[in-house]
């Protein structure tokens, strides 16, 4: 029988969207930092579809993948495309985030207004479907221009929208909160050699694993992804990785929220090692989890020879009332020097989140605790955020039952403003000790402490350095958390937000040159600076080896004399609790004396 030719062409647009800084232009690098799992996860599904032919053998599909955080979005030329295909085709906006969806909504308009079917999905949609009673503005402004909303996720559901995006007959909700698929043979995330060369060391991600078995009240993911894991097999995970090999791609960022829970790890670990020891083939992973995670029998050991270099641990905080607080029950902070002593061995360099702005926390309280994790942990990567109520979250969905006032401005959202009020700090002491945390851990000072800690255990410091530089630099230089950092800032003139003047030609152009010479000149001194300090620190260790009370060995008597153990009543508290728990779960013979003593 003759091969079918296609008579069609379904035109598939996918775009990741970024958001706005301060000034209105929307956040763009010439090589972002980080790769959109989302896209990547949605572009797969996608791909699979088209190779069924879901739409019938006489349809072919042309799917673009765009990550905005490191391409332009020309709207009318997607216009144009629709036009020329009939207007046979679909935009998807995946992956949406709550600081996202204002540029997503601005990227929408144009494209509804000439017709063309849009798609919005992601954790801002699915969380406020899934978390509030009724639905909120922004929603439902996109239903009234006509965007299809998407909530839940996609693996097994792609064919019936891209069948009523060809049929012109979406709908407006595609809810499948209530539904979320298994990951077990689904398509791996996948996306073309082209778009991830747009990334840093043409880093690819995935996700092993969806959902997160605690109830932390800031986070999104218990709520939208489920707290019951669902797992890629460890089959899958080999073969995605062996596929981006193909296509010269070594580095992934794993993006579960915490692998170490994912109950295939150990599996994929042992796959990943094989590849690695006796294939010669040189993975290297990014990955997150907890603190409690070096309990796990071998896990830090495997993950060292699968290849981690880079680890991001939800520290969060030092002080136990805070994590109360939010429900991070799992967090202890006896098992924090421990932990980071435990990667530090195993030559991972760690990164850790610190949330600013728990009820009990004051400008002063932050400054001391961030004196004594420079002191007794022994971290690399200090990065900080505000407590922010996310859509999604428990605590978002709190305040809005409540009527508390927050940020209508979803672009704020993005974990570095403030966006409620704060008990103990007013707006203006909240910003300003959220921008003086960054100064205050990165000072040169304690920059040449991470570096002389990391040559004493054998770290490289090349591979710091280069971390370090973009931690300690981005909200200072280039005003935008590091994880929005990417190389090379882009601005495009006409691509600002809506309400803000487009500057002319005159005035634009010269003010970002200037900026650009400027931030430069700044990044080359901070960059010497800092090399500096990373010679000196390899200088002293081939001279004396360095140590100091955080690379100690953690011991009992350590809870007795350490701040952080001792700094305050709520920590001297949790110290004492986990003593108790350790003296019923673990009971020792006491002498008979005692026991009389103490009846």
């Amino acid at each position: 029988m003759a091969a079918s030719v296609a008579t069609r062409r379904f035109q598939l647009v996918l775009i990741k969207p970024s958001h706005y800084d301060d000034d209105g232009y929307v956040i763009q690098w010439l090589r972002s930092s980080i790769p959109a799992n989302s896209l990547a996860c949605v572009h797969a599904l996608a791909a699979d579809a088209a190779d069924r032919q879901v739409l019938g053998p006489d349809v072919a599909f042309d799917i673009t993948a765009i990550d905005e955080t490191n391409s332009r979005i020309k709207v009318d030329a997607i216009v144009a495309r629709m036009g020329r295909h009939g207007g046979f085709g679909l935009v998807g906006l995946v992956g949406v985030q709550s600081n996202q969806f204002p540029r997503a909504m601005d990227i929408a308009r144009p494209l509804r207004a000439a017709g063309v079917n849009v798609m919005i999905g992601g954790f801002h949609v699915s969380g406020q479907i899934a978390m509030l009673p009724e639905r909120p503005p922004d929603l439902q402004e996109a239903l009234d221009l006509g965007i299809s909303l998407f909530a839940g996720e996609a693996e097994g559901r792609m064919d019936r929208v891209l069948a009523d995006a060809a049929a012109d007959r979406l709908e407006p909700i595609y809810d499948y909160m209530h539904d979320l698929p298994g990951l077990e043979n689904a398509p791996v995330p996948f996306l073309p050699r082209e778009t991830v060369g747009r990334v840093f060391d043409h880093h690819a991600s995935f996700d092993a694993g969806r959902g997160c078995p605690f109830q932390c009240s800031f986070c999104t993911i218990i709520n939208v992804q489920g707290r019951k894991s669902r797992r890629r097999t460890p089959d899958d995970v080999e073969a995605l990785i062996r596929r981006h090999w193909a296509h010269g791609i070594k580095r992934f960022f794993i993006t579960d929220d915490n692998f170490a829970r994912n109950k295939d790890w150990e599996a994929i670990f042992d796959r990943i090692i094989k590849i690695r020891e006796e294939e010669r083939i040189d993975i290297r992973l990014i990955i997150q989890v907890d603190t409690l995670c070096h309990r796990i029998p071998s896990f830090v050991e495997k993950a060292r020879r699968a290849g981690v270099t880079r680890v991001f641990i939800g520290l969060e905080n030092i002080n136990p009332a805070n994590l109360m607080a939010a429900n991070k029950r799992q967090n202890k902070i006896t098992e924090y020097r421990t932990m980071l002593l435990a990667w530090k061995t195993a030559g991972v360099l760690t990164y850790a989140g610190y949330i600013l702005g728990f009820p009990g926390d004051t400008p002063e309280s932050i400054r001391a605790d961030i004196e004594i994790i420079k002191r007794e942990l022994p971290l690399d990567i200090l990065e900080f955020f505000f407590l922010t109520p996310l859509p999604g979250s428990e605590d978002h969905r709190a305040l809005w039952l409540k009527g508390v006032a927050m940020d209508p401005d979803m672009n704020k959202y993005d974990l570095e403003h403030a966006v409620t009020a704060h008990p103990r700090m007013s707006k203006a002491e909240w910003e300003a000790i959220y921008r003086e945390a960054w100064e205050t851990y990165y000072t040169p000072a304690h920059a040449l402490t991470i570096f002389r800690r990391a040559a004493a255990t054998g770290m490289g410091l090349s591979r710091l350095l280069a971390v370090m530089f973009v931690f300690s630099a981005a909200l200072r230089i280039e005003k935008v958390h590091p994880l929005q950092v990417g190389g090379f800032r882009l601005k495009h003139r006409r691509d600002r937000r809506p309400g803000l003047p487009i500057e002319p030609v005159w005035s634009f152009w010269p003010k970002y040159l200037f900026e650009i010479v400027a931030k430069h000149v700044l990044m080359a001194k901070h960059w010497i600076t800092l090399d500096l300090l990373r010679r000196k620190a390899r200088r002293e260790q081939a001279r004396h080896p360095y140590t100091d009370l955080a690379l100690t060995p953690v011991t009992d008597e350590e809870t007795e004399t350490l701040d952080m153990f001792t700094h305050s009543e709520d920590a001297r508290r949790s110290v004492a609790h986990v003593r108790k728990v350790d003296a019923l779960t673990h009971p020792t013979a006491q002498p008979q004396q005692h026991i009389v003593a103490a009846e």
